[in-house]
């Protein structure tokens, strides 16, 4: 853990939860900062500038998924790690999650090892992060190299296709986020042509065929992200 502790904002209307959270997570020596509400979360990480806001869906005054939306929309939280906590059965509200701009999600009931182990991996992804450029992408033994178009695995050249290569810059730009279908379409295809679930699944597997499985892992039934494993 570096000398300045990170920040850490839990939105959620139920005290046992935040109170577990808080517990395990001051215990890692994270500052934990809590709300009960979306409308008091907005005010409290306006406040404090978390580098993490865990955000539940389901709450009194402003539910998560209209906080995270809002909270985007400010340029100071444009790249703020947030994380939902949501119920197994709430896939819907996963996937609305992801559309508003949501990094991760972790399902309930909440084990805490589980739970300090994600957010650490989350937080590390700073790391990753601070490799990306403009124009160039370099993890693991990948080099993105979005001006010349080109792709370098261990050294050696690797050839896709334009879509091919635009696909994976978005993913490799933010490791670790989902990107639901909606969003990879949005970014990569635009409204200029239809395209189907089916052209994404396509375009996945031939980056899988060319590069490994090591680097795209699907998120089920809502998108896709880069992932070393």
């Amino acid at each position: 853990m570096s000398a300045v502790k990170q920040k850490i904002l839990i939105v959620d209307d139920e005290p046992d939860i935040l109170e577990l959270i808080e517990y395990n997570l001051k215990k890692e020596g994270y500052q934990v900062f809590l709300a009960s509400n979306g409308q008091d979360g907005i005010t409290v990480a306006k406040k404090v500038h978390p580098d993490l806001i865990i955000l539940d869906i389901m709450m009194p005054r402003m539910d998560g998924i209209e906080a995270c939306r809002l909270m985007r929309a400010i340029p100071e939280f444009k790249n703020t790690f947030m994380v939902f906590l949501t119920a197994r059965s709430e896939e819907y509200s996963e996937i609305a999650g992801f559309n508003v701009g949501a990094d991760d999600y972790i399902a309930k009931p909440i084990k805490p090892r589980a739970l300090v182990s994600r957010i650490n991996a989350i937080l590390r992804r700073n790391s990753s992060q601070d490799e990306v450029s403009d124009n160039k992408v370099e993890i693991g033994d990948l080099v993105i190299d979005r001006e010349a178009y080109l792709v370098f695995q261990a050294g050696e050249k690797v050839v896709l296709a334009k879509k091919e290569f635009e696909l994976l810059y978005l993913l490799a730009s933010r490791p670790g986020k989902v990107y639901t279908r909606e969003s990879i379409l949005k970014n990569i295809w635009e409204d200029s042509v239809v395209v189907t679930n089916r052209t994404i699944d396509v375009h996945i597997r031939k980056l899988r065929e060319k590069l490994g499985e090591n680097y795209v892992a699907t998120v089920k039934g809502v998108g896709y992200k880069f992932e070393l494993s």
